[in-house]
C-alpha cells in the first residue's frame, strides 16, 4: 500500500484555528461503514445515534503544558523544549529546537532559573534526554511556565488552556489531546448516560509519534512510536460484559481505539493492566473489540486517516472527506467530528 493512497485535497481555510464556544455545537458527519451512506448532524445530536446498552469508551488522559521556552546558559540562545515522555528521576525525553544548540552537557534555564535542564544524551530521532532540577513541585512549575503543545497547523496561542483538554481529562501525561473527546460537555455526557449508554474510561498518553508524518512510501514499512496505556480492572470488566452481551463498543477517538485493540484477544475481550503499545492499524487490519468510532477529520497521509480507513474502507472514508470539504466542515484538532458505525 502506498502512502499517497491516503491523500486528499484540503483548502487551508477549512483548518480550524480555534475551538467553538460551545464544544457540542460542532458538526457531525455520520458514515455507515456497511453501506457508505453519509448523513449530517450536529454533535450534540449524537445522543440520537447511540443505543441503550452501548459501551462508549473515552480516553481520560490529560494534556500537560509540555512546551517550554528557555535560554542556553552559556550563550543566551533561545531554545524550545517539548516534553515527550517522562523517564525516571526527573529525566524526560524531549524534542528540542534547535537541536544543534543542545548537545550533551548543555544547561538550559527556563523561567529565569525556576527550572533548569541539563542535556544528558541524544536518542532516537535526535530527541534529547534532559535531566531537570528545580525546587518545589514539578507539575506546578510546568503549569506556570509551560504552554499547550498545539499542532503546527494552529498558528496562534490558545487563550484558554482548558479548551485543549477534554472535560473528563484526569491523568497527566499527554503531549497532545485526544481530540475526538473535545466535543463532549458534562451536560451531553449526562444525556448519554440517561439514555442507558455505559461510559467506560481507559487511559492512553498521546505522544507526538501518533501525529508524525509517514516518511516511508510503503505504508507497511512505517513504525509507530510507543505510547503508554492503562485499563483498570473494573473498566475492563464493563467492556468485556458488553462484548459478552453483544452490545456495541464505540471508541471515542483513535487513541481509545488503539488502546482497546492493543489490549484485546482474538474474541475482543480486553485484559486489564498497563504497558506500552506500538500498534499500527491500517487497511487489512481485523478489528477485534470496537464496533464504532467517533473521530475528528485527520491530516492527509496520516496514520490516523489510515486507522479510520481500516474500519470503514479507504474509498468510503475518502469519499466522506470529499463530502466534508464540499460541505465546508472544519478540519483537524479544533474541527468537526465523524461517527463511523
Amino acid at each position: 500500500m502506498n502512502v499517497k493512497d491516503f491523500d486528499y485535497e484540503l483548502p487551508k481555510e477549512l483548518i480550524a484555528q480555534d475551538p467553538l464556544s460551545d464544544r457540542s455545537a460542532s458538526r457531525l458527519l455520520l458514515l455507515d461503514r456497511e453501506t457508505g451512506n453519509i448523513r449530517h448532524r450536529v454533535f450534540k445530536e449524537i445522543v440520537g445515534e447511540l443505543q441503550n446498552g452501548d459501551c462508549l469508551v473515552i480516553n481520560n488522559t490529560k494534556v500537560i503544558p509540555a512546551r517550554l521556552f528557555g535560554v542556553k546558559e552559556e550563550t543566551g540562545a533561545v531554545i524550545e523544549a517539548l516534553l515527550l515522555k517522562r523517564q525516571k528521576d526527573d529525566i524526560w525525553e524531549t524534542l528540542v529546537k534547535p537541536g544543534k544548540k543542545a548537545k550533551p552537557g548543555t544547561v538550559i534555564s527556563f523561567g529565569d532559573g525556576l527550572l533548569k535542564g541539563t542535556v544528558i544524551d541524544v536518542v532516537e530521532d535526535g530527541n534529547r534526554l534532559i535531566q531537570f532540577s528545580y525546587e518545589g513541585i514539578f507539575e506546578e512549575i510546568l503549569d506556570k511556565l509551560g504552554q499547550m503543545p498545539l499542532p503546527p497547523y494552529i498558528t496562534h496561542p490558545l487563550k484558554d488552556k482548558n479548551r485543549y483538554q477534554t472535560v473528563y481529562a484526569r491523568y497527566d501525561g499527554s503531549a497532545a489531546a485526544p481530540t475526538a473527546g473535545l466535543h463532549f460537555t458534562e451536560k451531553l455526557l449526562e444525556e448519554i448516560r440517561a439514555k442507558g449508554v455505559e461510559i467506560v474510561n481507559v487511559t492512553l498518553h498521546v505522544g507526538l509519534g501518533t501525529f508524525r508524518p509517514v516518511k516511508e512510501e510503503v505504508v507497511e514499512e512505517h513504525h509507530m512510536h510507543s505510547e503508554f496505556f492503562c485499563i483498570e480492572e473494573e473498566e475492563a470488566k464493563k467492556i468485556n460484559r458488553a462484548k459478552a452481551e453483544s452490545r456495541r463498543v464505540i471508541a471515542v477517538g483513535t487513541t481509545s481505539c488503539r488502546t482497546l485493540e492493543a489490549a484485546s484477544d482474538e474474541q475482543g475481550f480486553v485484559t486489564a493492566g498497563s504497558g506500552w503499545t506500538e500498534i499500527f492499524i491500517y487497511p487489512g487490519y481485523r478489528f477485534k473489540c470496537i464496533d464504532g468510532l467517533i473521530t475528528n477529520f485527520h491530516l492527509p497521509q496520516s496514520t490516523l486517516l489510515m486507522l479510520v480507513s481500516a474500519l470503514a474502507g479507504r474509498e468510503q472514508v475518502l469519499d466522506a472527506y470529499k463530502e466534508a470539504v464540499k460541505e465546508r466542515y472544519r478540519f483537524f484538532s479544533f474541527g468537526d467530528a465523524m461517527l463511523v458505525i
